[in-house]
């Protein structure tokens, strides 16, 4: 069976502390959830299978958070749930494998999703409590943090801090155009937040835009000491969920769905421990010689933007357009709230493909293990 994409949404991206911080996780993917079966009208009783992603599982995310939300959203129980942690892919990957089952033919209807509130639990959690901890004596593993990494990845390319701020300014940039004109209006589900008053707002925009300027993004003290990223430069501590509805193609035909992109290609990558994330680069080159498409062929391109040397390193390794990469801005604009930014990509991509009118995207999420990319196709 062929597996199509019907819907794909999320939540607006708040910051740290943010707007969205007086909700729950369970709530807020629970939302998600809920949000993509209104706006598709399908009956949740449907829905066999739902992979969630979540990248840091503790706390309030603790256990299968995918399952938890979807139980205290009051959705039928008998609707199987997983959650994985596939880095900040998560969510991207959880679509591809519900892909892999509709394929199979194990699922007809399905759902992927995912959820961070790096408010609540930071990555940190995670982190501080040391890769393997507690390790044996043979350890070997040698890796260094993102920042390292991605100030080596700059280095490498010849990419000078002058050059990040621009890309920095220009996601902003680009990101602030795309709200004015409305091109992100239609993946949002909007969240009912409790105020500083005790009353009540909807959310309805990502809260991580800023009005900058190079000179502003020059001021700003490297994260790392004698580093080349800054804040104005990285992905923004986020809170946000995703959501997207999968089917089996003859089974969406048949319910009255139309079916909006597939996907064509797909692979996993780890990354180079020396460069940790710039997997993109070989992810892209395993799905183009899966597909036997070529760089030329793709007409629109998301590649994450962890910190802004990932996908400045992309695009001049593959020769990519600059007016095809990231024409909405990124994560260093809207923000990345790790467990949900693959869908928020998969949904731009596929909605920029409708409004140009083209056929092809590719989206490419970097980590240091699990570098996901993927090719989709309008229908």
């Amino acid at each position: 069976m062929r597996p199509v994409i019907v819907d794909a949404a999320r939540t607006p991206f708040g910051r740290r502390a943010g707007w969205l911080d007086t909700v729950h996780a369970v709530e807020l993917l629970g939302h998600a959830q809920r949000g993509v079966l209104a706006r598709t009208g399908l009956d949740p009783d449907l829905v066999e299978q739902v992979i969630g992603g979540c990248v840091t599982p503790l706390a309030e995310q603790f256990g299968n958070v995918t399952r938890t939300a979807w139980m205290h959203a009051g959705l039928p129980s008998l609707t199987g749930a997983t959650t994985i942690d596939a880095q900040c892919g998560t969510a991207a990957q959880a679509t591809a494998l519900l892909a892999g089952q509709i394929a199979m033919g194990a699922v007809d209807v399905g759902m992927a999703c995912g959820v961070e509130m790096m408010s609540h639990v930071p990555l940190t959690y995670k982190v501080g409590t040391g890769l393997g901890t507690p390790r044996p004596a043979s350890w070997s593993i040698d890796s260094p943090d993102q920042y390292t990494g991605a100030d080596r990845i700059a280095a490498n390319r010849g990419l000078t801090r002058t050059d990040l701020d621009a890309y920095g300014l220009r996601s902003q940039q680009r990101a602030a155009a795309a709200w004015d004109t409305h091109r992100f209006d239609a993946q949002i589900v909007p969240v009912t937040v409790v105020d500083e008053d005790g009353g009540s707002r909807v959310v309805t925009r990502d809260q991580g835009l800023r009005e900058t300027s190079m000179e502003a993004l020059a001021r700003l003290a490297p994260v790392k000491e004698g580093g080349l990223h800054t804040a104005g430069t990285s992905s923004q501590v986020s809170d946000g969920a995703s959501a997207a509805l999968l089917m089996a193609e003859d089974r969406a035909r048949e319910l009255g769905h139309r079916p909006r992109a597939r996907i064509v290609g797909q692979a996993v990558v780890g990354g180079d421990t020396t460069y940790l994330l710039d997997g993109p680069i070989a992810a892209a080159e395993r799905v183009l010689s899966r597909t036997g498409l070529s760089i030329a062929d793709i007409d629109h391109f998301e590649v994450n933007e962890a910190f802004a040397s990932v996908p400045m390193s992309f695009a001049r390794v593959h020769g990519v357009p600059e007016e095809l990469l990231n024409p909405l801005g990124g994560a260093i604009a809207l923000g990345h709230p790790a467990g949900a930014t693959g869908i928020r990509l998969i949904a731009t991509a596929i909605e920029e493909l409708e409004r140009r009118d083209a056929q092809l995207a590719m989206v490419a999420i970097c980590a240091s293990a699990a570098t996901t990319c993927l090719v989709l196709e309008r229908l």
